[in-house]
């Protein structure tokens, strides 16, 4: 059950990220929008690394909180996705109507490009257990 529960958090992850690159390449000017999906995949990278380990996670869109989590595990991997916790606001904050500026394209490219380096970094730290494949005691 936890190999399927991982890759549920990986697949949904890596749908919010081809979102994003699907609307940042379609010339939209609802950055925010991208922003919003590249929150969401380092949210759910984090949260499918926290469920292989394990670890008990609360209902959260803080990056900074749930890599407080990976730290016990893996404090390189933690401080490594330190910049990505500038996603946190486009979870919540840019969704809503609000006093701050629009969200620009190279910002939302940022913001893609911090989710991928998040996919790369976890991706890697899990890689021998994916390689691995389902464990036969979990059927």
């Amino acid at each position: 059950m936890q190999w399927d529960f991982v890759q549920q958090w990986l697949g949904k992850a890596d749908q919010d990220l081809g979102a994003a690159q699907v609307l940042l390449e379609s010339g939209t000017e609802h950055y925010e929008n991208v922003g919003f999906h590249a929150q969401q995949a380092a949210e759910k990278y984090l949260k499918a690394f926290l469920v292989h380990h394990q670890i008990e996670f609360p209902k959260t869109h803080d990056l900074t909180k749930l890599r407080g989590l990976v730290a016990p595990v893996d404090a390189e991997l933690a401080a490594a996705l330190a910049p990505a916790d500038v996603l946190t606001p486009y979870g919540v904050e840019f969704r809503y109507p609000r006093e701050l500026g629009e969200t620009s394209r190279e910002q939302s490219q940022e913001a893609l490009d911090l989710a991928d380096a998040v996919q790369s970094s976890i991706l890697e730290s899990l890689r021998a257990y994916l390689d691995a494949g389902r464990p036969s005691d979990e059927e």
